[in-house]
């Protein structure tokens, strides 16, 4: 069995942690695993190597073999490994003409046929909106795919958290904390725009437990006489500063602002400059002091958090079936036993047990008989 591996769309911490967990889990089985360099890009032609890349000579050009050795300490790290894009629809595909104009075609046919000549079985698409609906058309055309939810914004259907949500939630709800001790000290209002998309999850989640005084989201239309009676009331109390929270995709009724009008590979349009526009209207109205904060893409980079990690090393868990039909279960290890006869992994998790019970009951454990035995994470040397 050889699977393919592709991260599209926008990045996200835990992206690592799911390919590692795809890769362990197929090496155990015995099944090759090979990651599409930048999206689709690597098996239609336009992927752009690195001179690290370059230097693979191990996998066809615009894959990259993936084994241990290639995903050993790459759970802390944030990005994806294999690049990825938000331009390259295998059925939207735009090209530049010499002209200037740019054409678009389809060509999953094409990236069916890559799938076949380098003998790929299956695929393990992580992705959110746009590249689970790029994986979707790809099942529909005979191919076997698995999902894996990964978006920031948290606005996939059946599924309740997706990769990267938490991680946003954590940096904008920081980002809000800190800020109210300057607008407190400058008696400001203070306007801090976060992403999302077309959901409110991420403004609605960091605001709440950031504190925010004012929540504004996409699903309900922002009123300005809300806005501006909420910060009157909150003056009219003595409370010369206040926090609001805007999503990106938040509109004043019939009207959504743009960043630029050009739609990328998936569709979507540019958003952003909803704080620019709604600060000016609070300061010319109320003349009070406002100052907006766009938090961007720092959203998206760096370290995920431990739930991240956590969830992203069980991803293959969660997918269903896999695509040989077994269980996906990344907790699975090589069929190698102890001198007892029970599997090397089931014994470790009895001595761990075990362990933590002589640690609850204060007394010192002997080591267990099986072997392998490490000492537990969290529990010190047994």
């Amino acid at each position: 069995m050889r699977v393919a591996i592709s991260t599209g769309g926008g990045d996200a911490p835990g992206l690592n942690a799911v390919i590692r967990a795809i890769v362990l889990s197929a090496f155990y089985r015995g099944w090759e695993t090979f990651g599409i360099r930048r999206g689709y890009e690597g098996l239609l032609g336009g992927e752009k190597r690195t001179a690290r890349e370059r230097r693979q000579t191990d996998a066809p050009p615009g894959l990259m073999a993936l084994g241990p050795a290639e995903v050993r300490g790459i759970t802390h790290v944030g990005g994806t490994i294999l690049g990825t894009t938000n331009q390259g629809n295998p059925f939207e595909w735009t090209t530049r003409e010499p002209d200037g104009r740019f054409r678009t075609e389809d060509r999953s046919d094409e990236l069916i046929a890559a799938f076949r000549e380098h003998r790929l079985d299956a695929l393990i698409a992580i992705g959110g909106e746009g590249s689970l609906g790029i994986a979707s058309k790809l099942h529909k055309d005979g191919f076997r795919v698995v999902g894996v939810p990964k978006t920031i914004d948290n606005d996939l259907s059946g599924t309740d958290v997706t990769f990267g949500f938490d991680t946003a939630v954590n940096i904008a709800m920081e980002a809000i904390d800190r800020l109210h001790s300057t607008a407190e000290s400058h008696q400001r209002i203070m306007v801090v725009e976060v992403m999302g998309r077309h959901a409110g999850w991420i403004a609605l989640h960091s605001g709440i437990a950031g504190g925010a005084d004012l929540i504004l989201i996409p699903e309900v239309p922002i009123k300005m006489e809300e806005v501006l009676g909420v910060i009157k009331n909150r003056h009219d109390q003595g409370k010369d500063f206040s926090i609001i929270v805007v999503a990106e995709g938040a509109k004043f009724e019939g009207n959504e602002v743009l960043l630029e009008k050009k739609l990328d590979a998936f569709g979507h349009v540019r958003l952003g400059g909803i704080g620019e526009l709604l600060a000016s209207k609070i300061e010319e109205k109320t003349g009070y002091e406002t100052r907006v904060t766009v938090l961007g893409h720092i959203q998206r980079g760096g370290r995920r958090p431990g739930d991240g990690a956590g969830a992203g090393r069980r991803a293959p868990a969660r997918t269903g079936d896999g695509p040989g039909g077994g269980r996906a279960d990344a907790g699975e290890r090589p069929a190698e036993h102890c001198a007892c006869g029970e599997p090397a992994g089931t014994a470790a998790r009895r001595a761990a047990t075990r362990v933590g019970e002589y640690h609850a009951q204060g007394r010192r454990a002997a080591h267990h008989r099986h072997r392998p035995l490490r000492r537990p994470a969290r529990g010190g040397r047994p």
